[in-house]
């Protein structure tokens, strides 16, 4: 499947040695002020061959919109958007062509289809993501009109946790980083592992301020279901928690239920969402991403012949996936997000009225 969302729906396509990539978003309300420089910036944040924290594949990522949109304003017809690709270097992929990567998804997406495009992974590659971010940056701009705060940064690389979470710092961060007093512990890990011809892993934390009450479609469409359902489709994610996550096991369920006053939750362990439904609090959100698969080191694998070989990998990848995943994590809270926000407006029928009447 190649769409996500309900009622706000995006679509992605293109490969990762393709022409271009792009997406198309449906369901999106008309009379939003669309903003380009703020789209581009999204772009940007996510794009490749920026410093030696991520891959050097310089494509600029530069932002075409084909429809949807007329004088600055959505009209309420699908948006299409467009990036092409301007950096392959597809050859780097030849020597390898019939070899299945370890840890990659080539083995598996070759014995479900029959068929496999070889270059940098094809359609299963993180190259795909950028597709998402724009997605993402349209939902941002319809959750901006509501006053919906979406911020993101990294919380730890190669087990190097942050002892402190400070948003502000991590937008000025090469690696977002969001503790600036193990950020250089933190790219001294990345480049290690990098000189060895290694990766290493991280976590990103998602955080969403001003979420209304109310966001979430139990049973089966619950709003961290979909949170999580969003998070697990990136590349590279492994898992996910939601407020204290795993943390919660190990307490008692007096430690763990957040007690209420007037004016709030005293706490917020179950990280915004209650049954499903957003409760009004901050949102947090863990997204863990496993150490990029490209590494180049010699690694026994198997060919299409199933014959055991070795592979050597060539080319250009992140030595930490989840710098660059963080941004496009972000994104997808902010599809689920816009999603849930036109979903709920009919889950009262004086909601109905207000409209109509």
């Amino acid at each position: 499947m190649n769409s996500f969302g309900y009622k706000f729906k995006f679509t992605t396509f293109g490969e990762s040695h393709g022409k271009a990539l792009g997406c198309l978003v449906d369901g999106v309300p008309a009379g939003i002020k669309i903003d380009e420089e703020f789209i581009q910036n999204e772009m940007n944040r996510r794009k490749p061959g920026k410093n030696a924290y991520a891959t050097a594949r310089n494509e600029g990522d530069k932002i075409e919109i084909l429809s949807g949109v007329f004088e600055g304003l959505t009209t309420g017809t699908p948006i299409s958007m467009v990036i092409f690709n301007e950096n392959q270097k597809s050859k780097d992929y030849t020597k390898i062509k019939d070899l299945f990567r370890p840890g990659h998804a080539d083995f598996t997406y070759f014995h479900k289809y029959g068929v496999r495009d070889y270059r940098g992974g094809g359609r299963s590659s993180a190259r795909e993501t950028a597709a998402r971010v724009a997605a993402g940056s349209i939902a941002k701009l319809m959750l901006n009109e509501l006053g919906i705060e979406i911020q993101s940064g990294i919380c730890e690389i190669d087990g190097i946790k942050s002892s402190q979470i400070d948003f502000e710092f991590a937008k000025t961060s090469e690696i977002f980083s969001l503790d600036k007093n193990k950020e250089q512990f933190q790219k001294d890990a990345i480049l290690e592992a990098k000189s060895k011809h290694n990766s290493v892993g991280g976590v990103a934390l998602i955080n969403v301020k001003n979420c209304p009450i109310g966001l979430g479609e139990p049973l089966y469409f619950k709003l961290d279901a979909q949170i999580a359902n969003a998070m697990m489709s990136i590349n590279a994610v492994k898992a996910v928690e939601i407020g204290d996550g795993i943390e919660s096991v190990s307490k008692k369920g007096q430690e763990n239920n957040d007690e209420i006053r007037k004016d709030g939750f005293k706490t917020n362990h179950s990280g915004g969402i209650l049954g499903g439904i957003s409760n009004g609090d901050e949102i947090n959100v863990k997204v863990y991403f496993k150490p990029t698969p490209s590494i180049f080191i010699k690694q026994e694998t198997v060919d299409t012949n199933d014959k055991e070989v070795d592979c050597e990998l060539k080319g250009r990848h992140d030595p930490c996936v989840a710098i660059r995943g963080s941004v496009v994590a972000e994104s997808m809270m902010a599809l689920v997000l816009a999603d849930m926000a036109l979903l709920n407006m009919s889950s009262k029928i004086e909601n109905i009225k207000k409209v109509y009447n």
